[in-house]
């Protein structure tokens, strides 16, 4: 008689999220909720960076020209981060990294406060930004193993993406409001304010210097080793060539200013909902994650999702007028991306050596960071050239090609199993 609640039981368990991290660890929970508050500070500055360039050159090629000053401070940040990610005590890098952030953040409120800043120092702005990010990912991601150990890391990663994409849910509609009625000095203030929650927890966390007796180069020589070995691991570099051809070519977000009135015909204040409709099927995809842990195929996984992504992007440039629609295209595409990330995240952590870890996750921040923004600039130029609905529709096509010619120029990433899966 007891046999079907225990069933129902035992189903809910393999979907649901496992809380066991944040029981366990003072500090990973630390860690966790300031990254939600900090990564939904975040998404008030995207947003408000967009509109703030759209309003100040009305030009969709210097909004997506903020993806390239992104992407040069994500560089520099990562080659500075590299030199001493798995060598430095980790709890004070995470610190530094916030100071970095909130420099970042106050170069563009300041120049929001002075009224009509010029162009080129917001682009600045967002490259002190992306520097501290880059040294920010991966300290983080490094630290997971020490705080929890390897058995609970599935969880340790389902519950991080519950809280990316809670705050990429959340983040843009706030923002979108805010920006709207308030302006983007506020918006940048508030993300100002969420980072100095994350350098709180940071201040809070016990120290993790590196372990003894484990030497670390520092250096050139340190980054050097780092780019290496992921040049000669043909099954990392694999899953780092999928995600920024996904990322270039199937990220319309620097559009959504322009879609959102010149295609759906809407008020600038609904902006938040294209930028919100990703999210809800990123989390939804993290909250239903449990049957990830049964795929043995995990690299066919990642190959799929990344179609599915290119697929649903082609779908939403051409929903027309139908906003709906393009809201639930969005969603699938989120859906996809979750399920390539928690594929591809386990990928890495299986295939990296502790040693390394850190600056391989530099690497693995530099795409998953720097690929959007290089998708930005992507958007805006074809945009630029031919319309927003092309670069939409086009980029779409672009990335489930590419998902195809990854799939036979690396078969490491499509015949790649997990070892464990059941």
């Amino acid at each position: 008689m007891n046999e079907e609640p225990e069933r129902r039981t035992k189903a809910r368990r393999r979907l649901t999220i496992d809380l066991t991290p944040l029981r366990v660890s003072r500090d990973f929970r630390l860690v966790w909720l300031g990254l939600l508050i900090t990564s939904a500070g975040s998404q008030f500055t995207l947003v408000a960076v967009f509109v703030q360039v759209k309003e100040l050159t009305g030009s969709a090629a210097a909004v997506g020209g903020t993806g390239l000053a992104y992407v040069a401070g994500l560089v520099a940040g990562t080659l500075a981060g590299g030199a001493v990610l798995d060598a430095w005590d980790r709890r004070r890098l995470l610190m530094l990294a916030q100071v970095g952030l909130a420099s970042g953040s106050t170069i563009l409120l300041g120049g929001a406060l002075a009224g009509e800043p010029p162009l080129w120092l917001v682009y600045a702005g967002l490259a002190v930004l992306a520097a501290g990010s880059a040294i920010d990912g991966p300290t983080r991601s490094a630290m997971t193993p020490r705080f929890l150990g390897a058995p609970l890391m599935p969880a340790a990663q389902a519950l991080n993406q519950v809280v990316w994409n809670t705050a990429a849910l959340l983040g843009p509609a706030m923002a979108g409001l805010v920006v709207a009625r308030w302006g983007v000095t506020i918006a940048y203030a508030v993300d100002l304010a969420s980072i100095a929650c994350m350098f709180v927890a940071a201040a809070l966390l016990h120290p993790m210097p590196p372990m003894a007796g484990d030497h670390r180069d520092t250096g050139l020589s340190a980054i050097r080793e780092g780019f290496s070995f992921a040049r000669r691991n043909r099954l990392i570099m694999s899953t780092f060539v999928i995600d920024l051809i996904a990322m270039i070519f199937g990220l319309p977000r620097a559009l959504f200013p322009f879609l959102i009135v010149e295609q759906f015909h809407r008020s600038p204040e609904a902006i938040g909902l294209l930028f919100a409709a990703p999210a809800v099927g990123a989390l939804l995809g993290a909250l239903t994650s449990g049957w990830t842990g049964r795929i043995r195929r995990q690299g066919l996984a990642v190959i799929l999702s990344v179609a599915a992504w290119g697929v649903a992007i082609a779908a939403f440039g051409w929903s027309g007028a139908w906003l709906w629609f393009a809201l639930a295209m969005l969603a699938v595409a989120g859906w996809a991306d979750v399920i390539s990330a928690i594929f591809r995240v386990t990928i890495l952590q299986t295939a990296a050596p502790d040693r390394l870890r850190g600056r391989l996750f530099g690497i693995h921040i530099l795409v998953v960071t720097g690929g959007p923004r290089l998708g930005d600039f992507e958007a805006g130029l074809v945009a630029r050239l031919a319309s927003p609905t092309f670069s939409v529709v086009s980029g779409g096509i672009a990335c489930l090609i590419g998902a195809g010619l990854v799939a036979l120029a690396y078969p490491e990433l499509r015949r790649a199993r997990a070892a464990d899966a059941s």
